[in-house]
């Protein structure tokens, strides 16, 4: 393997799960500990990692920085599975139903796939394979064309255009991070684009979001905080936080992964 192609399969690993160890790569790739970290000074001579004891991490990326949905999808799994069952809650049998992409959204999909009659319309691909593969009723699932993006959502004219003239009874949203100033927000314009044109097709927007979004700011707004008809979030999220959200949304559904309860405000 030459070490250009070393060294793209490191930043590869990097990006999927946030960090590497010095160790683990030299094994992957059977090579010396020393060799590994050349790789990785030339990349942080690059700016493209950062070098810490024993290995090397992401840099800040920022507020355009869109991570894989692999990467996402290791992180805070709980709060995401029961976030995603209680926010199924919310859908009745025989609704038209829309789905962001996201890791959380996904899980909220896993939950809908046994209730019947659904017509779901989302711009990921994850939900969309979840629910042709898994669903036991009789539901219908539209998904939209457009461009993929790294976190397997379809983006671009072709996914607006799709989406114009749909009308669903409740969408849900994904969000990259979440702020009373600046909103929710995604790193990718494209897909903020895709999500606005979602929100507008639905009549009830519920937004699933753990705690490690409160604070958050991507690059691009979907919706204001009072857009939410209903945030659905779980036990981690602080007071301070969950005060002013209550302010401005009129349901905020609290779940709590250590048990199965929900609160609802």
């Amino acid at each position: 393997m030459l070490p250009q192609q070393r060294q793209a399969l490191i930043l590869e690993r990097i990006r999927d799960s946030g960090a590497v160890r010095v160790s683990d790569l030299a094994r992957e790739f059977d090579v010396s500990e020393m060799t590994v970290r050349r790789d990785l000074d030339l990349l942080e001579e690059r700016g493209l990692l950062e070098k810490v004891h024993g290995g090397a991490t992401l840099l800040d990326a920022g507020t355009a920085f869109e991570p894989s949905f692999a990467s996402k999808a290791t992180r805070n799994t709980a709060e995401k599975l029961h976030i995603g069952r209680a926010a199924a809650a919310l859908v009745s049998p025989g609704q038209a139903v829309a789905l962001s992409a996201g890791t959380t959204t996904f899980q909220v999909a896993r939950f809908l796939k046994d209730v019947p009659g659904l017509t779901i319309v989302t711009n990921s691909v994850q939900v969309a394979e979840e629910l042709h593969h898994n669903r036991t009723g009789d539901q219908t699932v539209i998904l939209t064309g457009g461009v993929r993006t790294p976190s397997d959502a379809l983006v671009g004219p072709f996914t607006v255009a799709a989406l114009r003239h749909i009308h669903v009874d409740i969408v849900f949203l994904g969000v990259h991070g979440m702020d009373l100033d600046a909103g929710f927000t995604t790193p990718n314009m494209l897909e903020a684009e895709a999500n606005r044109a979602l929100i507008r097709a639905g009549r009830r927007l519920a937004v699933v979001a753990d705690h490690s979004k409160w604070g958050v700011v991507g690059i691009a707004t979907m919706a204001a905080i009072e857009d939410a008809a209903v945030l659905v979030t779980d036990r981690g999220l602080s007071q301070d936080a969950l005060d002013p959200l209550r302010e401005r949304i009129d349901d905020v559904i609290v779940t709590d992964p250590t048990t199965l309860a929900t609160e609802v405000s």
